[in-house]
């Protein structure tokens, strides 16, 4: 990580992307990240804002963020469209992209391959508290945190809307919620599989581990199943640097991350919040710090040098990209 990332943050501070006003577009829902518009005629515009989510809650902006994760998410649609088919039609802004509308899928599929995490539903937490059953999946006594699971294993969660807890759940528990179908679940399932075994082995030729991340699909018109939203950024995913793994682990030390759990493990460390009532805020040194990592990630994954879109007004350059006059 260089201290050019740190700066060209820093220097962005005061230009961040929290939300657009584009309804002339179509309908609006905001998400936790994402300002979404749907167009009516089956396309769905997505804009990655700037906002970093935590523990289910919206915490603050980080310079460059939405730009990270559109781009690395355009990488990954890309290296994967052989594996699986994607919603995306065109990426029109460095942070926006323009979808084929479709019906997103109620479950989020994660795949883990580590016993870590810090949030309430993380994988370890569960195991620490005296838990031997996760999701469905059964664990063995005596692991210790940040150990590779015996194999990656899905663990699925239901989508909570803004504000509310996501809540994890085996594959029979998610089926009896009626929130999707056995046959749709057993394709994303399979597709989820497939998607973290490519990435996997990218990361790991980058020097990485790719050691969790979600996937999130929908059916389109036709029924053909989707992969939506992103793939194996730093907000749907965590790496960790590969080369002191080993002995970061044998010393019970914590992995060097480059992902958002880097302000997980502030929030959680530093100020003991884990979610619950109003956050702390964030620093600006903790901003820039988030930034130059979600920079940094991008250069190591996709093996291309980051390009900042430096615009002071970067809500009027997305308007202006996308034909919306004032």
């Amino acid at each position: 990580m260089t201290s050019d990332h740190r700066a060209l943050a820093r220097a962005q501070l005061g230009a961040t992307l929290e939300r657009t006003d584009l309804d002339v577009l179509g309908a609006k829902y905001e998400g936790k990240v994402r300002d979404n518009y749907v167009t009516g005629d089956g396309r769905r515009v997505l804009v990655a804002t700037d906002r970093l989510s935590a523990f289910d809650r919206v915490l603050t902006t980080i310079p460059f963020k939405g730009q990270v994760v559109n781009q690395m998410a355009q990488y990954w649609f890309e290296e994967t469209a052989h594996l699986a088919a994607n919603h995306v039609l065109a990426i029109p802004d460095p942070v926006v992209t323009v979808a084929r509308e479709c019906a997103p899928l109620k479950v989020e599929l994660i795949m883990r391959a580590y016993l870590t995490g810090v949030t309430s539903t993380s994988i370890w937490r569960a195991y620490e508290q005296g838990a031997r059953l996760f999701c469905g999946h059964a664990l063995p006594d005596g692991m210790v945190k940040n150990q590779p699971l015996p194999r990656p294993l899905l663990t699925p969660s239901t989508k909570a809307e803004r504000g509310d807890h996501d809540v994890s759940a085996s594959r029979q528990e998610i089926l009896a919620m009626g929130a999707v179908s056995p046959e749709h679940f057993d394709a994303a399932a399979l597709v989820a599989e497939r998607l973290f075994g490519f990435g996997q082995k990218r990361a790991a030729e980058r020097g990485l581990i790719l050691v969790d991340t979600k996937y999130e699909m929908g059916l389109a018109e036709d029924g053909t199943l989707l992969v939506i939203d992103e793939i194996h950024t730093p907000d749907s995913s965590r790496y960790w640097y590969a080369d002191d793994y080993e002995k970061r682990l044998g010393a019970g030390q914590e992995p060097r991350s480059l992902d958002k759990e880097f302000v997980r493990r502030w929030l959680a460390e530093e100020r003991g919040y884990r979610g619950e009532g109003a956050p702390p805020a964030i620093p600006d040194e903790v901003r820039v710090e988030a930034a130059a990592r979600y920079i940094e990630i991008f250069e190591l994954v996709t093996g291309r040098e980051f390009e900042p879109d430096r615009a002071p007004d970067p809500a009027a350059r997305v308007a202006r990209n996308l034909g919306v006059t004032a």
